[in-house]
């Protein structure tokens, strides 16, 4: 099957929001990415009234996915993927290859939104096009001021606009470090990848050779390839920074690329897509609760040591939106901070909390770590029981299967990446153990 080309809006007749209408709502979602569209379709199944506010809401995400497929058949998503490979694979160097026996697919965005407004659509969701400018509350009621004018009301407000939001509240400062990839979905000439396995990182820097500028700076900061081969003249190609801080330069990431490409042999054709990916990774959670719940980017679900973020929005929406419906969709009607409390609860429990300082733990390792460290961290994560790195990139892991897998990821090391992590890692272990007793504490 070949992937979807550069993606046009959808052909659904949507039900709008109009002036005429009351305007009054149990829920109200600001954003149609994919947090947004999936919570509205999950949380409307239980007769709770929706509206789902953005500018453009039949767009495509422009974005490309990808996933493992265990993730998106555990949700029933299975039929949402338009390519999967059998296997994936890890260049660790120009002499070690680590090969994967999990499943990995790409996400046909078009397939999964049809779906998801298909939902929304058949369970009463109610759109309005316009871009949401000022939320203000009262004590069980906030209203979304938009900016053609009109004004929404609702029992609960979520944000789901991605990473510029403007609407949720921090009470730390926001410390995040950076994934950024530049990609294109290409036709080209050939190219060296087996059609069976997709490229989850390659680390090799021999395209570098003849450019010392840029095998420095990749030494210090590295990037690696993410490659998904559709056929033998059909690849999607990303580089990668797994993450920095701050962010390394967009342009330093393309040079890399092309000297990458050069290196190969692989000569583009023709560009089908062409993306930029900035993904904020780790920092702190927002202020648990507020009177506006999150979900998505801004919510705090992004792998903070991965940038994994599409399985995991699409699992947590229906754990959301259950708690939602328990409380507006129950003849008692909890609103105002009981609702909010009780929200904001399902998402980040206390176990999901201190989980996600060790995974945060994990991205300010990662920080400090330069191309050869990085490259003998991931020979040994590697090469842990495929239970333990499985569940730390889907964040399945629990608080005592993580401490576990540190130890073991400790023994399976290198005595030079024994020596980095217990250099290196002392402070970001002292941050993480202050975080997790002030949580339990809290």
């Amino acid at each position: 099957m070949k992937p979807e080309r550069q993606p046009e809006a959808l052909d659904f007749d949507l039900p709008w929001c109009h002036p005429s209408d009351s305007a009054c709502f149990d829920v109200i979602i600001i954003g149609a990415g994919p947090a947004g569209i999936r919570l509205a379709e999950q949380v409307s199944l239980y007769g709770v009234k929706v509206c789902c506010v953005d500018p453009d809401p039949l767009s495509v995400w422009p974005n490309n996915y990808g996933v493992w497929v265990d993730e998106f058949e555990n949700l029933g998503l299975e039929d949402c993927l338009d390519k999967t490979w059998p296997m994936a694979c890890v260049y660790v160097d120009d002499s070690k290859t680590k090969y994967l026996d999990r499943c990995y697919g790409r996400v046909s965005r078009r397939k999964l939104k049809e779906r998801l407004i298909e939902g929304c659509v058949s369970n009463g969701v109610r759109f309005h096009k316009a871009k949401a400018w000022e939320v203000e509350h009262q004590e069980f009621e906030s209203s979304v001021l938009c900016d053609d004018g009109v004004e929404l009301k609702g029992s609960l407000v979520v944000d789901a606009s991605g990473f510029g939001s403007r609407f949720i509240a921090y009470d730390k400062v926001r410390n995040q470090g950076y994934q950024i990839a530049h990609g294109v979905l290409a036709e080209v000439e050939e190219h060296p990848f087996d059609l069976d396995k997709m490229v989850l990182m390659d680390w090799r820097d021999s395209h570098l050779g003849n450019e010392p500028s840029l095998r420095a700076s990749n030494s210090r900061v590295p990037t690696f390839l993410y490659a998904m081969p559709f056929s033998s003249n059909l690849i999607f190609l990303e580089e990668t920074s797994l993450v920095s801080r701050p962010v390394l330069s967009y342009i330093e990431v393309k040079r890399r690329m092309v000297a990458r490409l050069r290196h190969l042999g692989i000569r583009v054709k023709r560009v089908l897509e062409d993306e930029k990916c900035l993904i904020p990774m780790g920092g702190p959670l927002p202020r648990i609760p507020q009177n506006v719940m999150a979900i998505g980017g801004t919510s705090g679900v992004v792998h903070p040591s991965t940038g994994y973020m599409v399985a995991r929005t699409m699992a947590v929406a229906p754990v959301v939106a259950f708690a939602i419906a328990e409380c507006l969709g129950s003849t008692r009607m909890i609103r105002g901070n009981q609702l909010y409390a009780r929200v904001w609860d399902s998402m980040w429990p206390l176990e999901n909390r201190m989980v996600r300082e060790f995974y945060s733990f994990g991205m300010e390792t990662l920080l400090k770590l330069d191309l050869n460290g990085s490259r003998s961290f991931f020979n040994a994560f590697f090469d842990l029981e495929p239970y333990y790195w499985q569940g730390f990139l889907s964040s399945k892991l629990t608080l005592k299967e993580l401490l576990w897998l540190s130890m073991s990821l400790f023994g399976h090391a290198s005595n030079p990446s024994k020596f980095d992590i217990a250099t290196k890692c002392p402070v970001p272990l002292a941050k993480m153990m202050g975080n997790i007793a002030l949580e339990y504490i809290g």
